[in-house]
């Protein structure tokens, strides 16, 4: 398992390879500290002169020696790296704070610059002192030798004789030129999440927030790409991507009103959550990952996926195992006989893991629906009258891993937990609790101690008291409901939101050095817990509620902006679907589920024996493309957004001796003319042989197994027909293709 970030804030970590030299700038006589923070294909050039506010100069593609020096001085060329309020009010900023005499003003000047090397990483950082107030922000930048992905976050100090008061704190802060810039961010809802919105940066503020408390990215996400030229392009053009790890509440800010340039800060999210820093603490906020391509949104994308596998993702260079998921197969119906005929059937499609979801647990409040149960995590065995340990050997004997469901932040008010503990909930004094799913269930409060004792104890006895389990799915299916913690002094009420994820990061830290191997899913009620804050304990997150195959293409479509196939899990489900109730054929639903990380959602003896049949192919297959799929690197070709009848991507190895091309038709109509795709990513003097996965046509594609240079296919394509060749009445208006492309 990777390293994690260490942060008293939940947080990220990135990569960074810097210069750090003096320069005497175009004939000025002051002399100017630059700072050359770059990766293999990308620059940040800060002015750090002491003495000075810290500057920004620059932040793009690499930049020469001799390009450093063309620089002229800050007032020529620079923004204020991380604005302060107070002496220039009317500007956005990222940092305020009322002082111990009430003071709300800063002024913060260069102090230091240092540069260290931890765990493989190179960090500088610029220590900024107020002029008058001991207070002092240390701004961190990292980056890792190989990849072009910069992190940056602050460290806030206080050294006055008494408490200040954050009111502002972000992580970091990038102006931009004023130009043709557009914004791509995600947004949606639950069962819809992850949705694509474009549009032109234009005056005003753009503001995107999260007030959840618990999950952060049903309606909208902490990760936006900004477009320097024009209309966002998949494979060319200069874009800067951004992602703030962070768990809880978070805000991104576009202030467009300020001159030539957009500012953007990037960080916790303020409201109703000023923070109290005691004299001598320290306040250290969640990492702002940036990156910057000049091939595109799908540049930018791959940036993110390689940094992600490798530095932010629980085992993110493991492949990830095929599994069966019991929820819609049976919802709450858990007993022994069906769970061994799921295990059964999953391990006959050549499937590896089986993970049973909720259900299986409660004594005094048996849990047969969601109104029950939560924190009593006891096995029913009126359920399963040979317990979890019963379930793993009948694993073991179909020779599968097992995984259960959980859901430990959360509790029922019909529980024993809550009945002798109703002090552990988050809630109002002088209120009543506000229930959530079920009319019952309500949040556990992660700032006591006491409770995250608890939370790690659920998982602790499982994987102490069951060796042989092998996955875990963490489910969050409530929001914070009412602002109020019974732990936290009345003064401190405002700490709820940001010292429930210190608490939620100090229980993973427990976990996962006590149980580094285990594999652990983020499900926040469907894919609100798709966040990088999540993932350096998380191997994947539930991309979303919604398995509907056609609607899984626009959602995983945003998803891939940011996060690699390996981390998003894409499963089959039955048709019609439990949610929208279309009816999409199993050829088409296997596709898209194989685009990432496979797995199943469906009662198997229910299936017909010709789509086992079906299924027992795909895993077979999907098994051949595993390592292309979960680790090759990202083209998206034709968006579902563009609204041209179909969507297309690929995965490219990083060889460029095996890809993977996806196409997918999203709309049907007569006589309907299609784009031709051409491909991308490849060796344009390799030579590829094509074979389609998957197939249920009378007879061959075109080019299968034709042979074609990679310079062919990136300049003409491939025809892709919009029909299957099938019996008549086996015709849909549902056509998709899995294109397997192998170098000679």
């Amino acid at each position: 398992m990777k390293t994690k970030p260490k942060f008293s804030i939940p947080g990220l970590l990135a990569p960074v390879s810097l210069m750090l030299f003096s320069a005497l700038t175009g004939g000025l006589e002051c002399s100017a500290e630059r700072i050359h923070i770059s990766t293999p294909s990308t620059s940040m050039v800060l002015d750090g002169s002491k003495g000075s506010p810290l500057y920004i100069m620059y932040y793009g593609a690499a930049l020469s020696d001799n390009e450093m020096n063309s620089f002229g001085d800050s007032g020529m060329w620079a923004q204020n790296a991380y604005p302060v309020y107070g002496l220039h009010p009317y500007n956005e900023s990222a940092l305020a704070m009322t002082h111990a005499d009430g003071n709300m003003t800063l002024d913060m000047e260069v102090a230091d610059i240092e540069r260290t090397s931890t765990d493989g990483a190179d960090i500088t950082t610029v220590t900024l002192q107020d002029k008058v107030y001991p207070v002092t922000v240390k701004l961190n930048y990292k980056t890792y030798p190989g990849e072009d992905v910069i992190e940056t976050w602050s460290e806030i100090t206080n050294k006055e004789k008494g408490n200040v008061t954050l009111t502002q704190f972000a992580s970091g802060h990038l102006p931009i030129r004023v130009g043709d810039v557009w914004l791509s961010s995600l947004y949606g809802s639950w069962g819809n999440e992850g949705r694509i919105e474009t549009e032109p940066l234009t005056h005003g503020m753009k503001v995107i927030q999260n007030k959840d408390g618990v999950r952060n990215s049903h309606s909208a996400h902490s990760e936006v790409m900004i477009s320097l030229d024009g209309k966002p392009q998949e494979n060319t053009g200069r874009v800067i991507g951004a992602a703030l790890a962070y768990s809880g509440n978070y805000k991104l800010r576009f202030d467009t009103n300020s001159g030539d340039h957009h500012l953007f800060f990037a960080g916790i999210n303020e409201e109703n959550s000023a923070y109290h820093l005691k004299k001598g603490e320290t306040f250290t906020t969640p990492h702002l990952a940036l990156t910057f391509s000049k091939e595109g949104l799908s540049g930018a994308s791959r940036n993110f996926h390689k940094w992600g596998r490798n530095h932010m993702i629980a085992h993110g260079n493991t492949p990830r195992k095929v599994l069966l998921n019991s929820w819609e197969g049976v919802y709450f119906n858990i007993n022994e006989a069906g769970m061994s005929q799921m295990m059964n059937d999953i391990a006959s499609m050549g499937g590896e893991l089986f993970v049973m979801d909720d259900g299986w647990f409660g004594d005094k409040y048996p849990r047969k629906g969601g109104d029950t149960a939560l924190g009593d995590w006891i096995v029913d065995t009126e359920k399963l009258p040979h317990g979890i340990q019963g379930l793993i050997d009948t694993a073991e004997k179909n020779g599968i891993k097992f995984g259960i469901w959980i859901e430990p932040e959360m509790v029922n008010s019909k529980s024993r937990l809550y009945e002798k503990h109703p002090e552990y909930i988050i809630k109002a004094a002088n209120r009543e609790p506000v229930m959530g799913r079920g009319g019952t269930q309500m949040v556990l409060d992660l700032a006591n101690p006491k409770v995250q004792d608890i939370v790690f104890e659920v998982v602790d006895t499982l994987l102490t008291n069951y060796p042989g389990l092998d996955y875990i799915k963490w489910d969050a299916n409530a929001p914070v409901m009412n602002h109020g913690s019974q732990y936290q002094t009345s003064d401190n009420q405002s700490h709820l939101y940001i010292d429930y994820h210190k608490g939620l990061a100090k229980v993973l830290d427990r976990i996962r050095a006590k149980y580094p191997d285990i594999t652990i899913q983020a499900c926040g009620a469907g894919g609100g817990r798709a966040n990088y804050g999540f993932l350096p304990w998380f191997d994947e997150f539930w991309t979303s509620d919604d398995t509907d195959a056609l609607q899984r293409v626009y959602l995983q479509w945003g998803h891939s902006y940011f996060f690699p196939p390996l981390a998003m899990a894409s499963h089959i489900s039955a048709s019609p679907n439990h949610q929208t109730r279309r009816s999409i054929p199993i050829k088409y639903r296997i596709d898209v589920a194989m685009s990432g990380r496979l797995g199943m959602e469906i009662q198997p003896k229910d299936m017909s024996e010709e789509d086992k049949d079906i299924c027992r192919k795909a895993i077979s297959e999907y098994k051949q493309i595993r390592p292309v799929v979960q680790f090759g690197d990202i083209y998206r070709l034709l968006s579902p957004y563009d609204g041209k009848g179909a969507a297309s991507m690929m995965m490219v190895s990083p060889e460029k001796d095996e890809a993977v091309f996806y196409w997918w038709k999203t709309e049907a109509f007569v006589n309907q003319q299609l784009p031709k795709i051409r491909l991308a990513g490849l060796d344009p003097d390799k030579t590829y042989v094509v074979t389609e996965l998957n197939r249920i046509d009378k007879s061959p594609m075109r080019c299968e197994g034709k042979e074609f240079t990679g310079r062919f296919l990136m300049d003409n394509g491939l025809e892709m027909p919009s029909s299957h060749d099938i019996d008549y009445h086996k015709r849909t208006e549902y056509a998709s293709r899995v294109l397997h492309l192998k170098a000679k």
